[in-house]
């Protein structure tokens, strides 16, 4: 591959709801490139960008993959992303180094869950975008139709910019309104396209488009605008420059008819990408800070700076080997050179660079700004890191990767594989940082946590394949909470041992009494005239606070009580920390267990998206999971419910309602409150706790 500049770089992104066709559709653009001599197929687990086992078994893309071509000189580095809920966090990293994104919509389908969920990210990164429309072949296509949806529910500024001749089995042809031609395409395999012009029918409706177009690249420039109404139409120089400023402004959507499986409508596409999509240049400059201070700082990308890379994807497959793939967003970089790692302080020296076609990689001896590639294991970086010159201290902004919706527990089979466990889940959080680790210990088990049930799933069998661990995926225990409902006056207990030399005494009266929900734990020292010597008061709140972290009725950690200390007893001699501490830890059980004791539950605030069609179903199944629904919005064909639901009805949630809207719904959740369990249900754990504890004496 030749050098390209900085200007001749276009950086793309395919996102969009799983079997958009996003992987197919960078299959074919590779082979109608020529960089690729045979066009694989997903089915048969041969494409360039799902290489990986777990996706070639699962016929899903599970991480993003960089791909690069060109085309009318230019360099086109294409990210190939899941549509599966599950990786959105790949989703995210790889928009996070794109200059446009593409929406891959199904022509039938129309907009579902996953366009929105991808739009929203685009949106939040402020990136340019396209949209195409593919398996217009589809005989229930009704590319029109998905069009208005688009141009209603996703931008007013999408305009077509290809549209097909006739659609369904028979679609072979595209109409497109910057030629103002008709492009037919030969059998799938032939790359062959013939031009022709548009016949009386299909020319009217292509001028009524490129009138739209104009008009939307005119409405947003005054010096246009003008024109447009002295001459009435704009020049062919003009709507370029025009079309080219309305994107990178994202005032214009350029729509495209394609099928990926019949590879038709790609040359047009790949025209319009290396002529009018944005390079980084032409990008606002990359937010970051400088190194060691919060000061914000633009990075603009610039050639001729200091060289500055960011770290948006670790992959770490048995036969690729480790690389980090980056985005130069200044300067230039070359093997052999050092930098620094911003967030760490620590020097990399950049070993061998590769371009990526998938799994293939081949040798680079520079990598210029705005360009994207890979370089074989860092040594102390990993995703959302910042490498840069030591004349150039800066940070980019990290990804923000969502927030779990679902967690597990991992159980090892085996004893003594715990720092093997600790290690590979480390590295797989690494490589995908929307996967989570951590040790609770207020359940004393190690949890997981991602975006879906699958997610999990892939991360223990690659524990298995990676580092010969068998674990499994358990339900984790709730984090309930022990609270009492009535107030105590007088709560005594005597600790009084004597076996022999010193004794043990303390002796206290203690009052309990209920704090409102969210306040805590208060201890009062109420003593009057040294009853208990001060120097054993702290033992007292010490003896306290130690059973209220293992608590009385079932284990969980106690809240919102007030303690006071106004009485006891002590003896000159026997008298110590330890028998203060003691008495303390038994006068709370007595009182607590006199008070009201009840348990409390985490309640999640739960945010579901679905079709309309979906909603009775879900709002049902809530409803059965003890939630309470909050409110409802609507969003298109889509309804939004909020709801508040104890957490440990939503063990696997998102796995149910994939299955009750037939992948079609997503959801997102948080913490929101405690609240008094059912007695019922309070029964249940508080019997399985003791008979846990029988077990385990």
């Amino acid at each position: 591959m030749k050098d390209y500049n900085s200007e001749a770089i276009r950086n793309i992104a395919f996102v969009g709801h799983g079997g958009g066709g996003k992987t197919s559709l960078s299959e074919i653009l590779l082979y109608t490139v020529k960089e690729i001599n045979r066009i694989g197929k997903i089915e048969e687990g041969n494409t360039t960008s799902d290489y990986t086992p777990n996706e070639i078994e699962k016929q899903i893309s599970i991480s993003s993959s960089l791909m690069n071509l060109e085309w009318n000189n230019t360099k086109i580095n294409m990210l190939d992303t899941p549509g599966f809920s599950d990786f959105v966090g790949d989703v995210k990293s790889a928009l996070k180094v794109s200059d446009t994104a593409v929406l891959v919509i199904k022509s039938a389908e129309g907009i579902e869950v996953g366009t929105d969920t991808a739009k929203s990210i685009v949106d939040e990164y402020g990136l340019p975008f396209s949209i195409v429309i593919n398996k217009v072949d589809n005989e229930h296509s009704t590319f029109f139709e998905t069009f208005e949806h688009i141009n209603e529910r996703l931008s007013p500024g999408a305009t077509i910019i290809t549209f097909p001749a006739t659609e369904g089995v028979s679609f072979n042809s595209v109409v497109d309104i910057i030629s103002m031609k008709l492009h037919k395409y030969g059998e799938t395999g032939s790359r062959t396209v013939s031009e022709s012009e548009l016949t009386d029918d299909l020319k009217k409706k292509a001028e009524e488009y490129r009138t739209k177009l104009i008009e939307k690249v005119a409405e947003f420039s005054e010096d246009l605008m003008n024109k447009y109404f002295e001459q009435g139409s704009l020049t062919d120089d003009d709507l370029r420059k025009g079309i080219r400023s309305s994107i990178v402004n994202r005032n214009l959507v350029p729509v495209f008819a394609l099928s990926a499986t019949k590879a038709v409508g790609m040359n047009n596409f790949l025209d319009f990408v290396s002529s009018f999509f944005p390079s980084a240049v032409e990008r606002e400059s990359v937010q970051g800070k400088l190194a060691g201070k919060n000061d914000p700082v633009l990075v603009k990308v610039n050639s001729t700076g200091e060289p500055v890379i960011f770290i948006f994807k670790t992959i770490s497959e048995q036969h690729v080997g480790e690389l980090s793939l980056f985005k130069v967003y200044s300067g230039k970089v070359s093997p052999g050179m050092d930098l620094l790692n911003e967030n760490n302080n620590k020097t990399e020296r950049l070993n061998q660079l590769f371009t990526l076609n998938g799994h293939n990689r081949k040798d680079i001896s520079q990598v210029i700004a705005g360009d994207i590639a890979a370089v074989v294991k860092l040594k102390d970086t990993h995703t959302n890191n910042t490498l840069a010159s030591k004349n150039y201290s800066v940070i980019i902004d990290p990804i923000q990767f969502p927030d779990p919706v679902i967690r597990g527990a991992i159980k090892a089979k085996a004893k003594g594989d715990e720092d093997k466990i600790a290690t590979g889940l480390h590295t797989l959080h690494e490589e995908d940082p929307s996967f989570n680790v951590k040790f609770d210990p207020e359940i004393s088990q190690t949890i997981i946590s991602g975006q879906g049930e699958l997610q999990l799933l892939l991360a223990i069998k690659r524990l298995k394949i990676r580092y010969g661990v068998d674990v499994e995926l358990v339900e984790p225990k709730i984090p309930y909470r022990e609270t009492i409902k009535a107030a105590i006056n007088d709560v005594e207990y005597k600790h009084k041992k004597q076996s022999g030399g010193r004794g043990q005494y303390g002796h206290i009266h203690i009052k309990m009494e209920p704090l409102s929900r969210g306040k805590g734990f208060e201890f009062v020292d109420a003593i009057v005239g040294g009853v208990v010597p001060g120097r054993f008061i702290p033992a007292v709140e010490k003896g306290i606070l130690d059973t209220m972290t293992k608590g009385v009725l079932a284990g969980n950690k106690v809240v919102d009580l007030r303690v006071t200390l106004f009485d006891g007893t002590y003896h000159t001699v026997d008298s110590d920390e330890m028998s203060f501490k003691i008495a303390a830890s038994q006068c709370f059980k007595k009182g607590f267990l006199e008070a009201k004791p009840v348990l409390l539950e985490p309640i999640y605030e739960l945010e579901v998206k679905v079709p309309e069609e979906y909603m009775g179903d879900v709002m049902g199944d809530i409803s059965s999971k003890r939630g309470k629904i909050l409110g409802m919005d609507s969003d298109g064909r889509f309804q939004i419910i909020k709801a508040l639901v104890p957490l440990s009805e939503l063990y696997k949630y998102s796995s149910n309602l994939r299955s009750l809207t037939h992948g079609r719904g997503v959801h997102k959740r948080k913490f929101d409150h405690y609240e008094e369990m059912p007695k019922e249900i309070e029964h249940e754990v508080i019997e399985e706790y003791k008979k846990s504890r029988e077990e385990e004496h």
